[in-house]
This record gives C-alpha cells, structure tokens and sequence, in this order.
C-alpha cells in the first residue's frame, strides 16, 4: 500500500494575492482588532466602494445619527429598520472581531440560534405573558405559533437541555451575534431604540452556584477589557433584572444626554447603580428640620400618559425633595415606582398632555361616548406619602390644563402600590447620601445601557428541564469523595448581553463634533484616509503604498481617496465620515514634496516630509489606542 508524499508549496510570488491574519507583535502596539484579513495586491480605495450621500445637506441642530446617514454608514428601510451600507458594515464587522476575540478569551463557543422561536417554549418559561405585546409573532400554513426572537434564553436552554447530562460536561459558555427584533412603539434616536437590533449574547452553564459566580465574574472582567479598549467612559452600575430574571445583575453604561436610564454614584467610595434599585434607599437631610420632620412642603405634578392614550397619569410629589431635572420640569420622580402602578406607561412620551388633549377632542365628539368607564379616557392621580400625610394638600387642576371637556372625566386617586404600601414616587438626587457608606453624596446623571450581565441561576432550567446528573449530594467541584448516588439538579445559567447596533449608535453621539463623526481606531472604517488633489493621484498612490506597506511588523488600515473630486471636497467627507487619521497631498506637496497629517481627535496638524510620515502616523495610531 503506497500513501500520497505530502508537498511543500512554494511561497507565493509577490504578484500573487495573499491574505494573512495580524496581530502586532510588542506589547504596546497590540490591538485584537487587527486580527483581519490583509491583501497584499490590491488597494483599498474608496472608488471601488459604494458610498451613497444624501443630497440633502446638514441641519443646524443634526445628531449624529444624521451624520451617519449623510455619511453613508446606513439608510433607514422602515421605522426603527435599518440598512447597514459598506461603511457601516466595515463598523460592525470590526466590532464583532473584537467581541469574537474577547469570547474567545473566555473559552466560549460561538453558535447561531435561529430568529425564528415557538411561542409554546416562551409560554413554558413564563415570559410570553409579560412580554407578549414587544414580540413580533406569527401562524405558519399549519396554525403552529412562532416568534421573531426578541432575545433567546428560552432557544438556547432547550438546545442544552437536550446535549448535557453530566456536570462532566460543564461549564459550557455559547455566544451569539445575531439579529433581534423586538416591536418597539416608539423607535427613536436611530440606531439607539430600534424594532431589529444585533445583539451579541453569551450563555453560560455551570454545575454549582459557585462556580456560575466564578463564571459571572471573569465575564465581567471580559467586558471591562472590551469596553476599555474602545476608550469609552463606561460605567458598571448594579441593576435590577427585571423580566430576564435571576438574582444579579449589573448594567454597564454610557453617560449621556439622550440616555434613557439615570445612574447614580457616590463621591466617597465605589457604589454605582441604575436608580430603579435605589427606591427607598436614600435620604435627603438638608430637607429635614430639627424636629427631624417634613419642612415647608410644596407640590409639584408630573404628567404621563399610558400606551393607548387613554390614561392620563399625573404623579404628585414633594417639590423641595426633586431636584434633578426630569421630563416636564420636573425632577427626582421615579417612573420604576409609577410603572409599579401603571404598568401600561409610555415612559418614552415627552409631551403627554399634547397626546392627551387629542385623545379628550376624539372623546368629546364620539357620538356613542360614555358607553362604559373602561372605554372612556380617564384621570389618574397617583399621591406620594409625603403629601398624602399633608393635611394642606389638595389635587390642583389634576386633569391638566387646556384640556376641552375634561370637567366630566373619571377621575381616580391611588395613594397606595399594589401590594398595600404607601406610595414613594421620589426619585433619587443629587446630594442624597449614599446608601453603602452613608458618608459620600450621590451624583445623578442620565446615561445609556451598552451591556448587561444577568446571573439566572434556574430561572429558565427548571421550566425548561435543563438537568444534569450530579454525584450524590456532594458538590462535583469541590469533593473528592462523593456519594455513589447520583442526582438531578437543574443547570445555574448566566445571561450576558451587548447591543453591536445600539453600541455604533452610541459611540458615534459620543464622540461626534460639529465636522463629523470621530470613530475610536479600534472600530473605525479605516484608521488612516489618503486624500489628494486630483492631479497627485500617482503621488497619492505611492503615499498609500508605503503607509500601508505589509512588509512591517505594524500593518495599519489605510484606505486611498482616488475619486474624481476635488480635494477641498475629499478632505470634508474625510472630516464627515471621521477617520482617525488623513495624511493630505495638496498645496503643500506641490511646493515643497510635503505632506499634511491631521489627526481631529488629538488636535493635531503637521507638516512632514513623506519619508517621515509613516513613523507619524503610526505614532498617531498609537496614542488613540488607548
């Protein structure tokens, strides 16, 4: 019996296309995004990628989002739908490779689970009823019913359910970057609240509680590094779970002004958290007199509106203990504590009276009105404790103002939750002390969630019959000498979440400036653009040749403006678009064979000859890597 003789190829001719994956070698230049695929033979050139623009130009007051637009990283296709374009593509695809590198990272595999979910599995772990109206659902040709997965929890415990049996077989870890759907009411902020999102979803299985702990925090430790390598101000901030489940939990944020949550931190030590766990927690002492009682109190009102429009909510609250600025005016409310109430807020509203007295003008002209309260819009007046001990206080004006034929209108008043305990609606506030150390003030600022990490425990592998076999009663990590008898215990879970869409969104408000965008040069398109005058497109070329020369140990992105357009119009788009750095071949190469590297992050413009350029913007890069 003869065997085939295995052949050395030889290497490639340097006219042959080769790819090959980098990854600098020193320590200092190391970026796990650049593990990508490199040619060595063909150019990257912004003619031979479709880049659409708008036609229209900027508007005075334009949000990065319609910088991206005009840029063309995306199009919108419906509302809270969007097209991803080769830009952005180009975006997202780096930021995958860096979440596939942190995964890694954690011995965790990387699968897909399908969009499509049955309802009886969501029906079975108990969340369908929660979340039945956020879920695009639908009957196939046979009556069967079927979900577009919001989120996967329910697919991936049944997947395992039906592949594990031993705690041999654990710990396990999966992870997912996939597209989500969940049917918002009110998109908005583009790429920040949308109806189809990607998300990137790690679920993690393990035998003992302790050991899913131990899980819970080299994940936290992963997403740390993640975060921090894209040079965002992040926040980790302890919070509640919510409908997902489990026992703990912990958001990681991004501070800004168009966030939807508030979190709050101390000025003394390390407490960080999302302000719907801090209810009842906190105190205002500056407010109290010396008899330790309530001084001067004064009201003020807070007005919602439910999802169908036909609930007005005011929320009546203490005026001096609301200082942080909230939605109409108003500040230090809860809306955590209002949706205890009402779960039926749209918290999302921010001129509810404007949607109310709309929805009162239908009222007053439907010729069959008043055919049963149920049907009928009405006033609910919800009353903080603190007033409601006040023997002064009386509802003002409690359907809101300007508002046609509202005299005759239901009006209801809740002094209580549901379970019989007086009403808190106060918020935190600046200055409230801090409920861990009791020394430091707390600091309150709107911020927006980019990642969570959920400890499930068996919220979803008891219902879902998720079991494994362990040695008797002892713990398999711990024991070396276990009892014969074996037994069945449901496997501890961990969830842990990051928005990929939501994330490009919030990066690009972060870092956008009146130019245009500024992308970190871990996930920017390109980290360097190579512009010049349409008569230097041979002196251009030769530019991108030796700045992206793969012969170095320090391969650097670059990509060549060879389009037909003027420079001055080149060197716009460049700002728009945000590349880290632009190396500029214009009046001063004419003159003096030298090149302008500009860098808007650094605010940095220089003037090198071509020999020295590459070395600078090398060192460039390098200073935006962290």
């Amino acid at each position: 019996m003869s065997f085939p003789i295995a052949v050395r190829k030889p290497l490639p001719s340097a006219s042959t296309p080769t790819f090959a994956l980098y990854a600098p070698t020193t320590r200092r230049s190391y970026n796990p995004l650049q593990w990508r695929a490199h040619s060595t033979s063909h150019r990257q050139c912004l003619s031979s990628i479709w880049i659409p623009k708008e036609i229209k130009s900027a508007s005075p007051n334009e949000d990065a989002h319609g910088k991206l637009a005009r840029a063309g990283f995306l199009r919108q296709s419906h509302a809270g739908i969007y097209h991803m374009l080769p830009l952005g593509r180009r975006v997202q695809d780096k930021l995958e490779r860096l979440l596939d590198y942190h995964m890694r990272g954690l011995g965790a595999s990387r699968i897909s689970l399908s969009s499509i979910t049955s309802k009886q599995l969501w029906e079975q772990s108990g969340r369908f009823s929660q979340l039945s109206s956020e879920v695009f659902n639908f009957r196939d040709r046979k009556g069967a019913e079927y979900l577009l997965s919001p989120t996967h929890e329910e697919e991936v415990t049944a997947l395992v359910a039906q592949s594990i049996h031993s705690y041999r077989e654990l710990p396990l870890r999966l992870y997912q970057i996939t597209r989500k759907y969940r049917d918002e009411m009110r998109p908005r902020h583009g790429l920040l609240r949308t109806r189809e999102f990607t998300m990137k979803d790690l679920y993690t299985f393990d035998a003992t509680t302790d050991s899913a702990q131990h899980t819970y925090a080299q994940v936290q430790n992963s997403y740390t590094k993640f975060f921090t390598s894209l040079g965002l101000p992040f926040v980790k901030v302890e919070a509640n779970s919510g409908d997902m489940g489990g026992s703990l939990s912990h958001e990681y944020h991004l501070p800004t002004s168009i966030g939807d949550d508030l979190i709050v931190t101390c000025s003394q030590c390390d407490y960080a958290a999302n302000d719907e766990i801090l209810q009842g927690q906190t105190a205002s002492p500056l407010l109290l007199n010396h008899n330790n009682a309530w001084r001067d109190i004064d009201w003020q009102v807070w007005r919602g509106i439910s999802k169908d429009r036909k609930t007005l909510v005011n929320a009546w609250v203490p005026i001096q203990l609301s200082r942080t600025t909230g939605s109409d005016g108003l500040a230090g409310v809860s809306l955590r504590a209002i949706e205890t109430v009402v779960p039926e807020l749209d918290s999302s509203v921010d001129r509810p009276l404007t949607l109310w007295a709309e929805t009162v003008r239908r009222w007053s002209h439907d010729p069959i009105q008043h055919r049963s309260d149920a049907m009928n819009p009405r006033v609910l007046n919800l009353i903080d404790h603190r007033l409601a001990a006040d023997p002064d206080f009386r509802i003002r004006d409690g359907r809101g103002s300007n508002v046609p034929d509202a005299a005759h209108l239901q009006q209801i008043v809740v002094g209580e939750a549901k379970d019989g305990t007086p009403l808190d609606l106060l918020g935190v506030s600046h200055g409230d002390r801090c409920p861990r150390c009791c020394a430091g003030e707390l600091k309150v600022e709107k911020a927006l969630e980019i990642g969570h990490t959920f400890h499930l425990g068996t919220r979803y592998s008891e219902p879902l019959g998720a079991t494994i076999s362990l040695p008797g009663n002892a713990d398999p990590i711990t024991d070396e000498t276990p009892s014969s008898i074996p037994r069945q215990a449901p496997i501890q879970m961990g969830c842990y979440g990051i928005g990929v869409s939501r994330l490009i969104g919030a990066i690009a408000e972060h870092l956008v400036d009146d130019r245009g965008l500024q992308w970190p040069r871990a996930i920017a398109p390109f980290e360097v653009a190579i512009l010049s005058a349409p008569d230097l497109t041979t002196d251009g070329t030769k530019m991108y040749d030796m700045i992206s020369d793969t012969s170095r140990s320090e391969v650097i992105d670059v990509v060549l403006d060879d389009r037909a357009v003027s420079l001055p119009w080149k060197m716009k788009d460049a700002d728009l678009v945000g590349y880290p750095v632009m190396v500029i071949l214009g009046k001063h190469w004419k003159a003096e064979e030298v090149v302008e590297v500009q860098c808007r992050r650094l605010g940095i413009r220089s003037l090198v000859r071509r020999e020295e350029s590459r070395e600078l913007v090398y060192n460039l890069l390098q200073q935006l890597s962290y």
